[in-house]
């Protein structure tokens, strides 16, 4: 028993504190790796996958059974897309409409923070719940809503529009009768329409977002401010934004994210892959890969590029964010 208990107490002294350590920073790398097997199961091999199918030309489902050979046409693929006049015009509206609808979802989600932020309790914790029931609707069921309001004949705005005095009516909008009318066959109308579901969907999300974050602010220092002879626009330029610079910065980078692979709002309003004219990234991979003759290879591709794009914007916005960390 005694000479148990003496190698034991040697091998104590002889583990060091540097070892010590190593051995319990370990720890969390254990704790982390259920997390990132589910995530690698669920998330890294389907994006996996799809960068090897970009690789080939894959042209029916034969092919992704493994019944037939994958052709392989190594960068190709890329080439096509690259080089095709369309991909830069589905490229343009899809940044046009991500920086739309960051700059109106953050602009107005900031706004109902600070609303929310000035009203009491109870009514704050009322209209918080009102406006997170647009955010708890799933996608498809709000943009079906949505459809409905606009909807030809019998829509809401179709009958609102149809109230309007015949005069006033033709005079600014040349038309009185407004039923039958296609509120979506116009690519600047569909758009905006788009944006208005993508922005209802998306600013109660910011908006709690923001409330968390200004209860976080010292309401000394905006108190400060005030009696200094600062204004409200002062006070939250100068006071209030500057702390919650990180909380802006996440919110842009995840706003970015969500508008620029925007696809269930656009295939439910626009019916399906037939109007061309109002592709984005999303919905042009998908009409690549499925729709006859399918071209999964391309589709693919196209996935891919969309991926890499957020990857770079997402990338250069967070070197932004830490570099005025820093600087500050």
């Amino acid at each position: 028993m005694t000479t148990l208990t003496k190698a034991t107490g040697e091998a104590a002294a002889r583990e060091t504190p540097a070892r010590r350590r190593r051995r319990v920073d370990r720890l969390p790398y254990l704790l982390l790796l259920p997390c990132l097997a589910i995530i690698g199961v669920l998330l890294l091999w389907p994006l996996g996958q799809v960068v090897m199918m970009s690789f080939y030309k894959l042209d029916s489902v034969r092919q992704l059974r493994g019944d037939r050979e994958w052709p392989w046409v190594g960068l190709a693929n890329y080439a096509q897309i690259l080089g095709d006049p369309f991909f830069r015009t589905v490229l343009r509206n899809t940044v046009l409409f991500a920086v739309a609808n960051v700059v109106l979802t953050m602009i107005l989600g900031t706004l109902v923070g600070l609303l929310l932020n000035r009203l009491g309790k109870k009514m704050a914790t009322f209209v918080a719940s009102c406006v997170m029931l647009a955010w708890a609707t799933p996608a498809l069921t709000g943009t079906i809503v949505w459809k409905w309001i606009f909807d030809d004949t019998s829509g809401l705005v179709t009958w609102l529009f149809n109230k309007l005095p015949d005069g006033l009516s033709t005079a600014v909008f040349g038309r009185s009768d407004w039923t039958g009318y296609g509120w979506f066959n116009d690519p600047l109308l569909f758009f905006a329409i788009l944006t208005l579901v993508v922005v209802w969907h998306s600013f109660p999300f910011i908006a709690v977002s923001v409330l968390a974050g200004l209860k976080s602010v010292p309401s000394e220092l905006q108190e400060a401010a005030r009696v200094d002879g600062a204004g409200p626009w002062r006070v939250f330029w100068s006071v209030t934004f500057p702390m919650l610079r990180p909380v802006f910065g996440i919110l842009v980078v995840l706003s970015t994210i969500w508008d620029f692979k925007v696809f269930t709002q656009q295939f439910v309003l626009a019916g399906g892959t037939q109007d061309r004219s109002t592709f984005m990234l999303s919905i042009y991979s998908y009409a690549e890969a499925f729709s006859p003759p399918p071209k999964y290879g391309l589709g693919s591709s196209i996935a891919v590029i969309l991926t890499v794009i957020l990857l770079v914007v997402t990338g250069v916005y967070v070197r932004m964010v830490l570099r005025q960390e820093d600087e500050s």
